[in-house]
């Protein structure tokens, strides 16, 4: 059973194959008409089921339309549809949606429940966004910046604010794709220490530097997200942007980083707040690739669970 749960727990080597099915399926659907299939149909056949605990836009939408791409069939599930741990467990759910559908992406709340999810399914599971990590959006990261600057192996990634889910992911794939990190942020948001660890472990140069104007000198990729989730109150909104502002990507900041540097956003973003609408919509900028390349990495990563 290959399920897709943390990048940190799939191999190397399946990682590469990936980011480069990935970029060989994009590659060839260039000048086709966005409706149009794939000429292979590899899901033909295929039932996926999209669960949405946490509402989505880019992962909704990236996931279904890659199903139809590659010839498969979705079904969309959101929380209230399921009530996922409280009418029925969440292992009872996982062994009858076993029994329907070829293939589960979940993005919910708690890691506990994509791994009881994995734990008793039949069939792959995909992670699409826990509270703790967030692997298929840097699975797109990795191949945005690839195509831009070539293999990100021994280049400086720098994230500049919370260290979140997100962050966790970037940590998680600098050990696998030997690539190093700087975390820049307040000390009250800094990343869980066993994440930095791990990356550490696997050779990669792990850092955590308060000043973000030295933290991005030398910086391939500037990297941030947003302040606040929905679920924040007001009170805790502006506690977190009063602890942030210094953290802000604009472009005094990115006047610090390699002349060449790429910026990064997952998406939705509060312009002006993280980073400002001139760095977004500028040079450095390859927000739009990264938020297209969702589509096509979540493809090489439903093949490779399905051996397809």
């Amino acid at each position: 059973m290959k399920h897709f749960l943390d990048i940190n727990k799939t191999a190397p080597d399946d990682l590469r194959a990936m980011i480069d099915s990935a970029a060989a399926m994009k590659t060839a659907r260039n000048g086709r008409p966005k409706g149009t299939p794939d000429d292979t149909q590899p899901l033909s056949g295929h039932m996926v089921a999209l669960i949405f605990e946490k509402p989505s836009t880019r992962t909704r939408v990236s996931f279904d339309v890659g199903v139809r791409q590659m010839g498969g069939q979705t079904m969309v599930l959101s929380g209230s549809d399921m009530q996922l741990g409280h009418g029925e467990t969440i292992a009872d759910t996982a062994r009858v949606l076993s029994r329907y559908v070829d293939l589960i992406m979940i993005r919910t709340f708690e890691e506990a429940t994509l791994l009881e999810m994995a734990e008793y399914a039949d069939v792959p599971v995909i992670n699409g966004l826990t509270n703790r990590s967030h692997p298929c959006q840097i699975m797109a990261d990795i191949m945005t910046f690839e195509e831009h600057r070539g293999s990100i192996a021994g280049k400086k990634v720098v994230w500049a604010g919370d260290g979140n889910n997100v962050f966790a992911s970037f940590a998680h794939a600098a050990g696998q794709f030997g690539f190093d990190l700087t975390f820049t942020g307040p000390e009250t948001l800094d990343p869980e220490k066993g994440f930095l660890d791990e990356a550490r472990a696997k050779g990669s140069k792990i850092e955590i530097e308060r000043n973000p104007q030295k933290a991005v000198e030398g910086a391939d990729l500037v990297v941030t997200d947003t302040w606040v989730s929905m679920h924040d109150s007001p009170s805790s909104r502006e506690r977190r942007h009063n602890q942030l502002r210094p953290y802000q990507v604009n472009q005094e900041l990115m006047s610090h980083a390699r002349t060449d540097a790429l910026f990064m956003h997952c998406l939705p973003a509060h312009r002006d707040e993280e980073a400002t609408s001139a760095i977004m919509d500028g040079p450095h900028s390859v927000i739009f690739d990264e938020a297209e390349n969702r589509l096509h990495a979540q493809k090489a990563v439903m093949r490779w669970c399905l051996g397809v």
